[in-house]
This record gives structure tokens, C-alpha cells and sequence, in this order.
């Protein structure tokens, strides 16, 4: 077997291992990457401090901005070449981040991570060799230089001046307790540890890169300054993260608690939906049996009235029928003396027939077409099992003879004044109808001038009343027809009495003249009416005027309180003309 294909085998091995040693899924171990699902290979950080394999992240699509020269930029923009940094997505948490200048190799290694797939190696392989001779099985490990020992390079370890105080513990035992790192090594010096720590640049370098690239700048050991920068770090966790994350823990507890108690109110309220509809819609069947059950009823009802009706007009009809053909035939067949013999017998049917047989009035048996019978369904219905609900079945028939008039409008009126009177319609039971819309005429006609009519305004109220008016032009007696279903109703047609309107007005008289001979002249009223009658004297003592003055003019009387000449104090041959309000 090929070297290619034995480390497919091995790798696909560990990955089998991980997956078995995690439950199942390989993305819960620290040692596998979050987009190839396969253990770190050259882990790097993002600056969102999430890690990936080099190769995944190099195959991440560019987002759509680049830093060139500090300012943002398309891709499409990058045309002249110059060195810039691409932008991509975080794959774990979406945030957008700058990739250095120098691309994905310029990323921080994540240590850690490699820490992580040597640990989950030796559960794989179960056998590590030494990192000094690389011969045999390592069987412990330094923890000072991180370095896997074989027993024999372990004692030439102790036996080392810089290296015998260097705590050495057993491989099986740092692998049960996690406890297993590696040396971070330099990648520009194989096999040099990143040992020393150049403050200027910020940077973990080895001792060849301290002496070569770092000569001048001020180098200590990563020992020495591990405590100041760690502390800086664990500043930052410990007085603004830590409780910035206890915050944030606590508002996400809330939250899932808040989410928790809304589904738990509105699965609560839908059940008490689903139980309202259940019950709302089991009333509403209820009801609609109801309305079927009452339908039902006044189809049989109105059936049996009309089975007894078509019995009684049958019965009916047969009589009459029986006593036309036996009359007929007996005249027209029988002998004078048949005739005279069967006349007693013969009358006497034909009179019970014609004063007491069976006759209905054709009003009475009118074509029915179950108009009166109808559907109200905005209409309230009261309540069912407690539910509020519409719709009731209206069945009453207006009987004119039962319809009454409201108001005096109907009898009394006056010239060129509105009159108003109110008809309630009513069933034959004397109740009111609780709607409109019956066939309802009203007709004014004066009695005397048969061109003289009047228009009525009828107006439906919508609960079996309606409102009638009219203005008449004229005075006199009115025929007032009401009529329901082209039937009067009750005291139809009635007699309205139109009086004159009051109108107050001037008249002009010729007190002295009409004192003074008695009267016998006319007097002119100020509406063009004459004053027949004359005047008598006004009873004031003086000459000529020996009664009190008065005349009458358009159907009233009016008189003169004083006598003008007596207020004037002379007689006037000609008179005095004095005007008053009749």
C-alpha cells in the first residue's frame, strides 16, 4: 500500500475514533474544524477568534469589499495591483473580517487547537515516539519543553544540568488529566521554540530570530513577561467580559424564559380558541337546528290550515255543485209537475246554501306564495349555551284590519301647514310587526273638489310603523284613504277637516259716513274683502253715533274699541278714515 494511501487509511481511522469518542458528531471535539468537519490541519485564528483550517479558509469566497490603502473597495476595484487584503464571513458567527495583507499566512496559528489534535492522536494511535531520538515509544513527557521522552532520553533528560529540575511526568498519566501541549515552535527556525518575546514588535520569536532579526530591540524570556500581558488579559475577562457575559447569560435566560412562557400562553390560548370555536360553532348548530325545527313547525302549520281550508272549500264545493246540477237538471228536464213537487225540497237546499253554505270572501283565499315567511340573519337571536347569535325566522302577516292610526293628523289640519299621522301595521294577532316593507298607499282627495288631492310622504321606520305627511294647499273636508295591501285598514277612508290658516291683516273703514246714515254703505277690508252689513253707532254720546261699530271680513268679526271722531273731538262731514287689525 502506498505512503498516500496509508495516511488516508490512518486519517479516516482517527476520524472514526473521534466521532465514536464525541457520540457521534466529530464538530462537539475542540480538535475538528467547523467547515471540513475533520481535524485542524494549520489552524488559524480569525480576528473574530474563531478557528479554521488554512485551506478552508482560503477556499471561503471574498466578501464584497477589500481594504486597499485603508480605503474599502469592490474586488472588481483591485485593478492596479497593489498588495490588499481580502474580506471574508466568518463561517460561525457571519461577522466580517480583514485578512492580512499577507493572506491567510499571515493569520495567528492557533496552538491550541494543535494541542487539542496531539491529544486526540494518541487516543488514535495509542503509541507516540520520542521526540529526541524518534526511535522508540515515548512513555513520558516534559512539561517545561513540551517534548515527548522515550525511558532512555527521560534519564539523559534528568541527567542534564538545564534540564534536571524540569518536571517530568508519565505520558499515560498527562493524557488521562488532559494536560498534554506541544512546543510552539518557529516557523522560520525548524526545531526552535518560541521561547522570547520582542516588545517592540509584539511578537514571539526564537533565539536565532532574536539574534538575527530582533538584534536591537528589547527581547525577554516569555516567562518573564507572560504575567504582565496575561494579567492584561485577564483583566479584560475578569472586569468587563465576565460580567458583560453574566449579563448576557442572565438577558438569554430571560428571553428563553420569555420565549418558553409565550408559547406556553398562546398554546394555552389557542386551546381556549379551539373550545371557543368548538363550543361557538356546537351553539350555532344548535341554533341552526332550532331555526330548521321552527321552520319546520310553520310548514306544518301553515299546511294543516291550508289542508283544512282546501277540506272546507271541497266540502263546500260539492254542496253547491250538487244543489246547481240537481237544480238545473230539474229544470231543464223535468216536467211542470216534477218540478212543482221537488220545489219545496229544492228551495229549501238552495236557501240553506245561499244564507248559511260555506262562501269566503276572495281576499280571504288569495294566492299565498310564503312571502310572509322569511330569513332575517343580521337580526338578533338572543343567546345559545351562552353564545351570542343571529338569525331569526320571521313569519307574520300583516292583516289591514288590525293596522291602526296614530295621531291627529289623520282628522285635523290646517291650510298650508305639515300634518303628520303614524300607521302601525299589525298581524291578525294585534301585535305590531317587527319590520317593514309592506305595500302601504295613502290617498288624500278633497271631497267637494275631485281635482283637488293632496301628496302624502310615506316613510318606513322599519319596525312595522310608517310615517305619513302632507301639506294641503287648500281648506275643506278631505277623503283620507289608508290602504295596506290594496285593503283599507281599520277606519279607512277617514274624513280630514282642513281649516283656513290664521292670517292677520289691516282693514280700512269710513266710521263717520257709516255712522252717520246708518251703515248703508260698504266698508272695503285691506285684503280686497267688502264688509256687508254696515256699522251701528259707537255708543259715545256724541251726534251721530248711536251704536257700537262692528262688521265681519273673511269669517271673522271684529270690533272697534273706540270711536275714532270721539278721540278726534269734531265731526267731519266726509268722515275720518281709521285703519285696524282684523
Amino acid at each position: 500500500m502506498s505512503l498516500c494511501k496509508e495516511r488516508l487509511v490512518h486519517e479516516e481511522k482517527r476520524q472514526a475514533v473521534l466521532s465514536k469518542s464525541n457520540g457521534g458528531t466529530a464538530k462537539k471535539s475542540k480538535a475538528v474544524c467547523g467547515v471540513c468537519s475533520r481535524m485542524y490541519r494549520d489552524p488559524k485564528i480569525l480576528p473574530c477568534l474563531h478557528t479554521f483550517c488554512a485551506d478552508c479558509i482560503r477556499q471561503l469566497e471574498p466578501f464584497s469589499v477589500r481594504r486597499v490603502n485603508g480605503e474599502r473597495r469592490s474586488p472588481e476595484d483591485d485593478t492596479h495591483g497593489r498588495s490588499s487584503g481580502s474580506t471574508i464571513l466568518c463561517p460561525e458567527c457571519d461577522s466580517e473580517v480583514d485578512l492580512p495583507p499577507s493572506g491567510v499566512d499571515g493569520l495567528t496559528t492557533d496552538h491550541l487547537a494543535l494541542d487539542e489534535v496531539f491529544a486526540e492522536t494518541l487516543l488514535v494511535d495509542c503509541r507516540v515516539l520520542c521526540d529526541l531520538c524518534s526511535d522508540s515509544d515515548a512513555g513520558k513527557r516534559c512539561e517545561v519543553c513540551c517534548v515527548n521522552l522515550c525511558d532512555f532520553c527521560s534519564q539523559a533528560h534528568r541527567r542534564q544540568k538545564r534540564t534536571s529540575s524540569h518536571s517530568v511526568q508519565s505520558l499515560q498519566e498527562l493524557k488521562s488529566q488532559g494536560r498534554l501541549t506541544r512546543p510552539v515552535l518557529c516557523s522560520l527556525h525548524p526545531g526552535q521554540e518560541l521561547r522570547l518575546f520582542c516588545e517592540p514588535c509584539d511578537l514571539t520569536v526564537c533565539l536565532e530570530c532574536a539574534a538575527t532579526f530582533h538584534r536591537d530591540h528589547h527581547c525577554s524570556s516569555a516567562h518573564e513577561v507572560i504575567s504582565h500581558h496575561g494579567d492584561r488579559i485577564r483583566d479584560l475577562v475578569v472586569r468587563s467580559l465576565r460580567p458583560r457575559l453574566a449579563r448576557l447569560e442572565d438577558s438569554m435566560r430571560r428571553v428563553d424564559t420569555s420565549q418558553e412562557v409565550l408559547q406556553t400562553r398562546t398554546d394555552t390560548l389557542a386551546g381556549e380558541i379551539r373550545a371557543f370555536a368548538r363550543n361557538y360553532a356546537n351553539a350555532v348548530e344548535a341554533h341552526c337546528c332550532s331555526l330548521l325545527r321552527s321552520l319546520e313547525d310553520l310548514r306544518l302549520q301553515r299546511r294543516n290550515q291550508l289542508h283544512l281550508q282546501k277540506a272546507q272549500l271541497q266540502q263546500a264545493l260539492v254542496d253547491v255543485r250538487g244543489g246547481v246540477d240537481f237544480a238545473e237538471r230539474l229544470l231543464t228536464c223535468g216536467s211542470d209537475a216534477e218540478i212543482l213537487s221537488a220545489k219545496g225540497v229544492t228551495m229549501r237546499r238552495l236557501m240553506n246554501l245561499v244564507e248559511s253554505g260555506f262562501d269566503p270572501h276572495p281576499t280571504t283565499i288569495a294566492h299565498d306564495n310564503a312571502s310572509s315567511i322569511c330569513f332575517l340573519p343580521q337580526e338578533s337571536a338572543g343567546e345559545v349555551q351562552g353564545f351570542p347569535v343571529v338569525g331569526v325566522i320571521h313569519a307574520k302577516t300583516v292583516d289591514p284590519s288590525k293596522c291602526t292610526i296614530q295621531g291627529e293628523g289623520v282628522e285635523r289640519g290646517r291650510e298650508g301647514q305639515r300634518g303628520e299621522f303614524t300607521l302601525v301595521c299589525r298581524d291578525s294577532s294585534g301585535e305590531q310587526m317587527g319590520r317593514g316593507g309592506d305595500p302601504v298607499l295613502v290617498s288624500i282627495v278633497h271631497k267637494e273638489r275631485k281635482g283637488c288631492s293632496v301628496e302624502a310622504a310615506v316613510v318606513d321606520k322599519g319596525d312595522g310603523s310608517y310615517g305619513v305627511s302632507y301639506t294641503p294647499a287648500e281648506a275643506g273636508f278631505y277623503s283620507v284613504w289608508v290602504c295596506v295591501k290594496a285593503q283599507h285598514v281599520q277606519g279607512s277612508p277617514f274624513v280630514l277637516n282642513v281649516k283656513r290658516k290664521f292670517r292677520r291683516h289691516r282693514g280700512i273703514f269710513h266710521c263717520c259716513s257709516f255712522c252717520s246714515n246708518g251703515g248703508a254703505k260698504e266698508a272695503r277690508c285691506g285684503c280686497t274683502g267688502t264688509m256687508p252689513g254696515g256699522f251701528q253707532g259707537c255708543g259715545h254720546g256724541h251726534k251721530g253715533h248711536p251704536g257700537k261699530p262692528h262688521w265681519s271680513c273673511c269669517g271673522s268679526v271684529v270690533e272697534a274699541s273706540e270711536c275714532i271722531l270721539h278721540n278726534l273731538g269734531s265731526v267731519s262731514p266726509r268722515g275720518h278714515l281709521r285703519t285696524v287689525e282684523l
